[in-house]
């Protein structure tokens, strides 16, 4: 039976010293295998509460010494394929830029998306129909030479060109860096109900990177603060995952507007 969510005003809270890794699940039935590569993940510090009230009722804003954080992750999908398939041409392998924040839920921590971009109609239409992930479709290329790598993305409303030094490999990441990377599961909101999906891959292998360029209106496409480079830039050569089906966890109840009627008993 599905438990009903209401408006929850509560923002969690992880400090330096207890933050710990989540454990990594096992997905032992995965819908979906993905690679995840050459991926760049860029960090701005936000007000908690500011991100609060971009959440349905149920989950609430993680933070790290009382900061909340936005998260812009630009990277190349390749390997693509449901089970006992082979990735197919032309589907398999294109370039996604996701824009989101760190959040507790009922099944634990994870990641709550704002938006997704996708340089490939079909997983937009996918992704949206199974899972309900805001996902858009948008024109996008990546571009290496030598240590140095280029996003480039635009779609209605939102574009983004970041270029990044990828520096020497980072053996052991801090704990804000822990914090904010390994986390194994996803949380939406599809037909009225908050989903999740549990992830599993290795922890990230993190590079030290430092920004050259970062040109993006993303952020402000979504409704959040547009301003300023990101605090923390990191690299990391991709990982392979298994990511599990959607599960419905809870039905969502917003608020009603402001001078509504209440809703029928």
């Amino acid at each position: 039976m599905l438990r009903t969510i209401g408006v929850s005003p509560h923002i969690a809270d992880q400090s330096v010293g207890s933050v710990e890794p989540e454990a990594r699940p096992r997905v032992r039935a995965p819908v979906m295998f993905q690679g995840w590569c050459s991926l760049t993940f860029l960090h701005w510090p936000c007000d908690p509460g500011l991100l609060q009230t971009r959440l349905p009722p149920g989950l609430q804003i993680d933070t790290y010494e009382h900061t909340g954080w936005v998260g812009l992750t630009p990277f190349h999908l390749t390997g693509l394929r449901p089970p006992f398939l082979p990735p197919l041409p032309g589907l398999s392998r294109f370039p996604e830029t996701n824009l989101r924040t760190y959040v507790h839920g009922p099944a634990g921590p994870g990641i709550w998306f704002f938006s997704l971009d996708a340089a490939s109609a079909a997983a937009v239409a996918g992704a949206r129909l199974t899972y309900g992930l805001p996902y858009y479709r948008a024109t996008m290329r990546i571009r290496r030479a030598g240590a140095r790598i280029e996003y480039i993305s635009a779609r209605t409303g939102a574009e983004t060109a970041i270029r990044v030094e990828i520096g020497d490999p980072w053996p052991q990441a801090d704990a804000r860096t822990r914090f904010l990377t390994e986390r194994y599961r996803l949380y939406a909101e599809r037909r009225g109900s908050l989903v999740t999906a549990a992830v599993e891959h290795v922890p990230w292998p993190l590079h030290h990177a430092s920004l050259v360029g970062c040109e993006e209106t993303l952020r402000r496409a979504a409704g959040l603060p547009g301003d300023g480079p990101p605090r923390l830039v990191h690299y990391s050569p991709g990982v392979r995952t298994r990511i599990g089906p959607p599960r419905r966890i809870a039905r969502v109840l917003h608020p009603a507007p402001s001078g509504a009627a209440p809703a029928p008993r």
